[in-house]
């Protein structure tokens, strides 16, 4: 049991790691294409107080946008927002929103909240994030990596679905950005078992969140276009990123990503710069249900197509965060 279910989603997630940074170490990150203006628009950024999030929200804001930044870190996020603000470029505009990913219940508040001042939503750039952290729980009792990395995303991504439906238009979607890893690749989703409590094992709840957020992107998209929502969904892979994530790697990994994070891995700015690409890009208006990498459409897991896994992983996080499979919007 300890062999199948904690040692190999070890290798598995080092082995995609190792891949990632041969890729890396012979392929600069892409260069971004000019972008348009986004002056006048509104984007949520979650986890945007530090790394990619940061990076992320400030190119949006300096194409002029209206970014709010959310997360749990009140004084840190405020403070971003008045570096943010004091650079005032192309008019836009940041502010910092509480929002505690841990919990549905500060979500619900949240998109409340929001819904209340009456604003349009064009850009939703998912992107809080944790990994490789001890076993625990949400508020709600989820195991901590399937709770935030995916199941608060399902949630606030549905619940803010309508306003990004009336925000869209043809000819300039609104978006919504997954943040997912090559790390999905070596993913197995235990339906039976999605809070690993018969056996935990970080790594492999950490693959296992970045694989629902693929599998949520296709099946996502699938349902907007039948519906004839002008709203585009796809998901990210920004490749390994000199970030705080990798704080929680064993100390013998952390002794040896040192050197190697400041030869190979990608800073934070270069990170964020696929998810800008897709938020905003002209060559991405319209274009839904991709897995981008390095500013480029990949193929993602193989399971991550299978369309039955899709729907069982959509039914069953409805069911876990209290939602009707077929209305979105509803608080």
């Amino acid at each position: 049991m300890w062999l199948t279910e904690v040692l190999v989603p070890l290798l598995r997630l080092y082995l995609c790691g190792m891949k990632v940074l041969w890729y890396q170490l012979f392929h600069k990150s892409f260069t971004m294409p000019a972008l348009p203006s986004q002056s006048g628009r509104v984007a949520i950024v979650t986890g945007a107080t530090r790394g990619m999030g940061l990076e992320t929200a400030r190119q949006l804001h300096r194409l002029g946008m209206h970014v709010i930044i959310v997360g749990n870190e009140r004084e840190e996020g405020q403070e971003v927002v008045k570096k943010l603000n004091a650079e005032n470029h192309n008019g836009g505009k940041a502010e910092f929103i509480f929002l505690d990913l841990t919990s549905l219940k500060s979500i619900r508040q949240f998109v409340q909240n929001f819904k209340q001042r009456r604003l349009p939503l064009h850009v939703l750039v998912n992107n809080a994030g944790t990994m490789l952290v001890p076993e625990r729980r949400t508020e709600d009792g989820f195991e901590l990596h399937f709770g935030l990395n995916y199941l608060s995303h399902f949630l606030l991504t549905n619940l803010l679905l309508d306003v990004l439906k009336d925000s869209g238009k043809s000819g300039r979607c609104a978006r919504i950005v997954n943040m997912s890893s090559a790390t999905h690749y070596s993913g197995v989703l235990k339906m039976d078992d999605l809070n690993r409590r018969s056996c935990y094992s970080s790594h492999g709840a950490y693959a296992q969140s970045k694989l629902a957020l693929v599998l949520f992107t296709y099946v996502l998209q699938e349902r907007l276009g039948s519906g004839g929502a002008q709203v585009s969904v796809n998901v990210v892979d920004p490749g390994m990123v000199d970030t705080a994530l990798y704080n929680n790697l064993w100390t013998l990994a952390q002794m040896l990503k040192k050197p190697v994070a400041k030869l190979i891995f990608r800073t934070p700015a270069e990170g964020a710069s696929t998810a800008v690409f897709a938020a905003v890009s002209s060559q991405m208006e319209g274009v839904g249900g991709v897995y981008l990498y390095n500013g480029e459409k990949t193929r993602s897991s193989e399971i991550s197509y299978d369309s039955d896994l899709q729907v069982r992983l959509w039914k069953t996080s409805c069911r876990l965060v209290g939602l009707s499979e077929d209305t979105t919007g509803k608080i």
